[in-house]
């Protein structure tokens, strides 16, 4: 089952969503361990809390909670970034230069909501 981000990334593939999930202590201990060295950040197990990009109520992971992209998609009342009207913004241009791969997934579903907006 797909969660998507606001920006397409899918949710449940990442390893803090999927620690917080499964209440996974050793999850969290190597997702930390392996964060600390590929971002040059010092995280500890406590820092990989995510309940997935779309929460509102329940903690997300902290550069999540003050992603420029999710923090517009909120505020805009978008399910996901495809399905708003300035739809690829400047914001989401710089982030899918890294993942690429989630553009294409989120071009799909922008296609899908333009053909959803057109009249019979």
């Amino acid at each position: 089952m797909e969660e998507l981000g606001f920006c397409g990334i899918d949710c449940t593939v990442c390893p803090a969503y999927q620690a917080t999930i499964r209440n996974d202590a050793a999850m969290r201990e190597k997702t930390a361990a392996e964060w600390t060295k590929m971002f040059g950040n010092d995280f500890e197990m406590e820092d990989i809390v995510c309940y997935g990009c779309q929460e509102r109520e329940k903690p997300v992971f902290g550069y999540c909670d003050k992603c420029r992209v999710r923090l517009c998609a909120l505020e805009r009342g978008v399910l996901t970034c495809a399905e708003c009207s300035d739809y690829v913004c400047e914001k989401l241009a710089e982030f899918y230069e890294q993942v690429p791969q989630e553009k294409a997934r989120m071009d799909k579903r922008h296609e899908v909501f333009l053909r959803s907006q057109r009249p019979e």
